[in-house]
C-alpha cells in the first residue's frame, strides 16, 4: 500500500481539452483508458502498468507512445535502475473534456469511449451482489442550467479521484447528463378560478 497522500503523487494540470481527432482516437481504446485511470492514483512505469492491466510490456509500451503523443501522458520523472533510466509516466490533466465536435456521419463511439456503457457493464456484479448504490432523476431546465450543474458533477468527480487511497476495493464513480424524450407536465395555468379553495 503506498503511504503517499498526495493524489496523484506528480503535478498536472486540472483539466486538458481535447481538440483533435488524434486525441479523442487515442482515449477510445480501452486499454488506454485503463492506463489514464491508474494514472489518477501515482506516476507508473511500463512494467507497473502492464502488471497491473495484465498486458505484455510491449503492447503497453506501444499504449503510453499512443498517448504521449496526443499530448495526454508525459514523462513527470526518472530513476536510475541498473544503467537504465527507467521512466514514470503522469497524466497531463486530471480530466479530460472533449472539445471537438464531430462531423457529419462520424460515429461519436468509434472516437469516444461511452463512459455510461462501461458504466453498466462494469457494474454488473455489484447489482448481482446488492452493493450497487445508483441515482436517476429527470428535470427539465435551461441548457445553461444543465452546463452549470454538469460543471459542479466535474467537480465533485475530482473530488473523489483525490479520496486518500486504502482498502481493498476500487469503487467506480459514474455520472451522466443528457437530453431526453422523458415525459413532462405541462406549465401551469394561471389560476382560472381565483376564488376557489383547495379541498
Amino acid at each position: 500500500m503506498s503511504i503517499n497522500t498526495r493524489i496523484p503523487d506528480y503535478d498536472l494540470a486540472d483539466r486538458f481539452d481535447l481538440t483533435t481527432r488524434a486525441q479523442l482516437r487515442a482515449i477510445a481504446d480501452p486499454t488506454r483508458d485503463a492506463i489514464l485511470d491508474l494514472l489518477l492514483d501515482r506516476a507508473a512505469t511500463v512494467s507497473e502498468l502492464a502488471g497491473a492491466i495484465g498486458r505484455p510490456k510491449s503492447t503497453v509500451a506501444h499504449h503510453v507512445g499512443v498517448l504521449a503523443d496526443a499530448g495526454l501522458l508525459r514523462v513527470v520523472r526518472t530513476r536510475r535502475v541498473r544503467a537504465i533510466d527507467e521512466r514514470y509516466y503522469g497524466r497531463t490533466a486530471r480530466t479530460f473534456m472533449v472539445a471537438v465536435a464531430n462531423r457529419p456521419g462520424d460515429d461519436p463511439l468509434a472516437v469516444h469511449a461511452h463512459a455510461l456503457s462501461v458504466a453498466a457493464a462494469e457494474s454488473i456484479a455489484a447489482h448481482e451482489a446488492d452493493t450497487l448504490r445508483t441515482i436517476l432523476r429527470h428535470a427539465r431546465i435551461p441548457g445553461r442550467a444543465a452546463g452549470e450543474f454538469w460543471d459542479r458533477v466535474v467537480a465533485l468527480s475530482q473530488e473523489f479521484a483525490q479520496l486518500p487511497r486504502s482498502g481493498d476495493t476500487v469503487h467506480a464513480f459514474a455520472a451522466g447528463l443528457y437530453p431526453t424524450d422523458h415525459p413532462t407536465l405541462p406549465d401551469p395555468d394561471p389560476d382560472p378560478h381565483p376564488d376557489a379553495t383547495d379541498r
